[in-house]
């Protein structure tokens, strides 16, 4: 396939008001849009049966189910919530992570006009996460709940606040309580399918999905099946290729997050494409086995986040022959989450012209939870990372103007919720006057003559703070590059100095570090190369706002348990601040000899 045909042009239609406000729409019309996800799975079933939709690991080879076996699966599914009375009872919540199973119930629950509440696996799994679970099932008041595997989520199963719900698993041996085996609900019931499904519309609710954000009870979105069914004509707006052929991914990005369970999945329901759920992940322990799924199975596309494209990458460099199955047939990379390094961008695309004499298009986008996600999206040729893009087809984008040149980012659209589930004051809250969600996220032009060319992320508004100078400290900016100067050594790290004179940054290591005494790292050649690759930084800063002076390498990992890290995986800045008060105060202590100066 061409590869001018991947996307249509970036262009933008721009209203500039009176006091420097600028809201940007997409020149171009939005398409048609299927009423409800039930409305695809009937297109491709009927299309291309035999195609796969949704595979897992099976043993040495893999489970693949067809179009027409998800077909007839999820209204044997649908007929068994509806003949066991579910749908009276509530939605759906899911406590393990992606599989088969878990892909074909929730499209049941969507089929008959049910919720399904996807959860943080982590939030069962680990004991001091259960309070999480426990405030989501008080909240929304499932009917059932299912697990993939009843014996691996026994202590949360066990839990007394969770004895009054059914249980649906995959997986029974060993189960803690009575469970109902997926078995039983594949047989189906006597249930009016076929009613029940015609009357779902696309104000029906098919997802309630979480936040984790920066609070220790996190916020419920609903998710429409028009918001979903909205997203994925936007994106295929912009990227003509999805409709030109099945789309092909191998994922492990995890369904209770709108990047893959509502992004990515539906991208492939959308399309006719399949979906290859790889049971690894980007980190030390895991990534082997994604390394073994990529050996079986390599996508069209290739969707994640940087960090598991920069150890992609370290693969990729290391063995011929799956840098060229990795390569040979794919169309586009797509990174979010966070900034993707400018290296691992750079050695993406020389790996791809060695392989193909051509680098496949490397995109990125700006969404929410609440935007169902994708409302900004790169489709055009860029050369560097960190733009995020335009206005999809039938979105509205306001940018708000401050004093330094950035703007507040505000949206508006078919694809944004309708506010926050059980929740009338927060939702109020997060709308302007005129309708537009309040994001909270701070903005540039990558050309302030042409806001055709994009936009770049810069930082949350909350996360920025001033200097007892007054000077403001763009928090996302200075982060990206103590990240980059602290590759290796670093896998995350808080910068401090609100109301102080400098800044200064609490480091966590990439790997476990010796020598620590109490809850600091003295290990001293880390502390010694942590130190001359600051200096180095330090040489380059502009001013008290972007010079690091002083830092703490901190012994103790973020803590899931105490909020300081979400299920994403990312750091709570305010909830590592608050509990780690003693080290901030530590860092500012001129006598501490503990501390590392630059």
């Amino acid at each position: 396939m061409a590869k001018d045909s991947i996307t249509v042009p970036q262009e933008v239609i721009t209203e500039t008001r009176a006091d420097g406000t600028l809201v940007l729409t997409s020149a171009h019309p939005m398409g048609a849009v299927v009423d409800t996800t039930g409305d695809w799975l009937h297109e491709w079933a009927d299309k291309t049966p035999d195609a796969v939709f949704i595979a897992e690991r099976d043993g040495a080879g893999w489970r693949e189910v067809s179009y027409a076996q998800v077909l007839e699966t999820v209204r044997n599914l649908g007929a068994w919530l509806l003949a066991n009375g579910y749908d009276k009872k509530g939605p759906v919540l899911v406590m393990s992570g992606n599989s088969v199973d878990h892909g074909l119930l929730a499209l049941a629950a969507q089929y008959v006009g049910m919720a399904v509440v996807p959860v943080a696996e982590q939030y069962s799994l680990i004991p001091g996460a259960h309070e999480r679970l426990l405030h989501i099932a008080e909240k929304v008041r499932p009917g059932l709940l299912f697990v993939d595997d009843a014996a691996r989520y026994a202590q949360a199963l066990n839990m007394p606040e969770l004895a009054g719900y059914d249980v649906l698993a995959s997986k029974t041996d060993g189960a803690p309580r009575d469970v109902i085996a997926i078995e039983e609900a594949l047989k189906g019931g006597d249930a009016d399918v076929d009613a029940t499904h015609a009357a779902v519309t696309p104000d029906t609710v098919a997802k309630i999905l979480f936040t984790s954000g920066s609070t220790s009870n996190p916020k419920g979105v609903i998710t429409t099946h028009r918001m979903m069914c909205v997203n994925q004509t936007q994106i295929a707006d912009a990227f003509p290729v999805l409709r030109a052929k099945p789309p092909k991914i191998l994922d492990w990005l995890p369904w209770n997050h709108v990047f893959g369970g509502s992004h990515n999945f539906n991208m492939m329901l959308a399309n006719g494409g399949a979906i290859y759920i790889d049971d690894g992940k980007p980190t030390e322990a895991l990534f082997p086995r994604s390394l073994e799924n990529m050996k079986m199975h390599t996508g069209t596309l290739a969707f994640n986040v940087p960090v598991g494209f920069a150890r992609q990458v370290e693969a990729l460099r290391a063995d011929p022959e799956l840098r060229k199955a990795f390569f040979t047939d794919l169309d586009f990379t797509f990174y979010a989450g966070a900034s993707l390094p400018q290296e691992i961008w750079d050695a993406l695309g020389e790996m791809a012209m060695e392989v193909t004499g051509t680098v496949p298009l490397m995109v990125s986008s700006w969404g929410m939870t609440e935007t169902a996600p994708a409302t900004l999206l790169v489709h055009e040729r860029v050369n560097r990372s960190g733009i995020i893009g335009v206005p999809v087809p039938g979105a509205v984008i306001k940018l708000i103007p401050d004093e330094d040149g950035r703007y507040e980012l505000r949206c508006k659209g078919p694809n944004v919720m309708p506010g926050y589930f059980e929740d009338p004051e927060k939702t109020a809250e997060s709308f302007d006057p005129e309708g537009f969600l309040i994001t909270g996220d701070a903005v540039k032009l990558v050309d302030p003559n042409d806001p055709g060319r994009g936009l770049t992320f810069d930082g949350r508004i909350s996360e920025d703070f001033k200097l007892t100078s007054g000077t403001w400290v763009r928090v996302a900016s200075l982060r990206t590059a103590l990240m980059t100067a602290l590759e290796g050594l670093i896998g995350d790290l808080v910068i401090t100095g609100h109301d102080r004179a400098d800044l200064g940054v609490l480091l966590f290591p990439a790997q476990p570090a010796g020598g620590a005494e109490g809850d600091i790292v003295t290990d001293a050649a880390l502390v010694e190369e942590v130190q001359e690759r600051l200096a180095r930084l330090a040489g380059t800063a502009t001013g008290s706002s972007t010079r690091i002076g002083k830092a703490l390498i901190c012994a103790e990992a973020p803590s899931l348990k105490d909020h300081e890290i979400t299920a994403k995986g990312n750091l709570n800045t305010r909830k590592v601040l608050t509990r780690r008060a003693a080290l901030v105060e530590k860092l500012y202590d001129d006598k501490d000899g503990d501390v590392i100066r630059v």
